[in-house]
């Protein structure tokens, strides 16, 4: 009774091995069947704004039915390309992340269109400690003097947001974005249109900086008014009143009055007649 129990079994697993071999070699036809083609993907990291060469790149089998908008099949059709963004390891090259042809290595190929790069001077402190990396966006407060008529009032010291939302696009002489590591360094590169890089210009000459770093999903404008030293230890300022004075019109003089000289009369008696007559002296 046990020996025709143990066929049974071993029946039925030499039953559940044909059926998954045959399963298998179903599923590796079918695969075979599928048409593929090939696709350039980076063979190494390859960080933004290095010239590409043959060296680092390779090509895979790529299903037919799913291949990425904008890439390409040949190495050829990528040498001296240069990318605008860091690509890993694997990932297929696309046009859209390349600068245009022609374009030379270097953090020139990266800027935007429309936009320039400009370095500022800062410190461990105006640096963010070195957290404002390439790739981050900040905003560039100014600290200085409100102007009056012309001349610089002490007590209007103002600190206020005059850029926003900024793309670093390196630190230093850096501009790789993968790297996450803070790095205190004495300059920052940025990314400006060609009238924020005056406001930027103008800025560090009347005042000092500072970076503030940001979200970088966060897009929202901000408007804020700047922070004087008054408002920031809670003083009242206060602001000149205007006074309205008014002025009484003046009365007319009253025309002279001529002087009246005094007058003598004289009494006339003529044939019983009486008369009055006067003299003004």
């Amino acid at each position: 009774m046990k020996n025709i129990k143990a066929i049974g079994l071993l029946f039925l697993a030499v039953i559940a091995g044909l059926t998954a071999a045959v399963y298998a070699a179903g599923w590796v036809s079918h695969q075979g069947n599928i048409a593929s083609n090939k696709v350039v993907v980076a063979a190494v990291d390859i960080q933004l704004g290095t010239k590409i060469n043959q060296q680092m790149l390779a090509t895979i089998d790529w299903p037919s039915g799913s291949m990425p908008s904008g890439s390409f099949t040949e190495i050829k059709d990528l040498q001296d390309r240069v990318p605008k963004v860091s690509v890993l390891r694997g990932e297929p090259i696309l046009d859209g992340k390349l600068a245009p042809i022609g374009t030379r290595g270097g953090l020139s190929a990266v800027i935007a269109d429309g936009k320039r790069a400009m370095t500022v001077r800062v410190n461990d402190v105006v640096g963010v400690a070195g957290f404002a990396l390439p790739g981050n966006y900040v905003d560039v407060m100014l600290n200085t003097q409100r102007d009056k008529d012309g001349r610089s009032e002490e007590s209007k010291q103002i600190s206020k947001v005059v850029l926003e939302q900024v793309l670093v696009l390196a630190v230093a002489q850096e501009s790789g974005r993968d790297d996450t590591t803070p790095k205190v360094v004495s300059a920052v590169t940025l990314e400006l249109s060609p009238e924020d890089a005056e406001k930027l210009d103008l800025a560090r000459s009347v005042g000092t900086l500072s970076l503030v770093l940001r979200n970088q999903v966060d897009k929202a404008p901000i408007s804020t008014a700047g922070v004087t030293k008054k408002q920031l230890f809670g003083e009242k300022e206060i602001r000149p009143t205007t006074v309205a004075l008014t002025i009484k019109p003046t009365p007319p003089k009253p025309a002279p009055v001529k002087k009246q000289h005094p007058t003598q009369c004289v009494e006339v008696i003529q044939n019983g007649t009486h008369s009055l007559n006067c003299f003004q002296q």
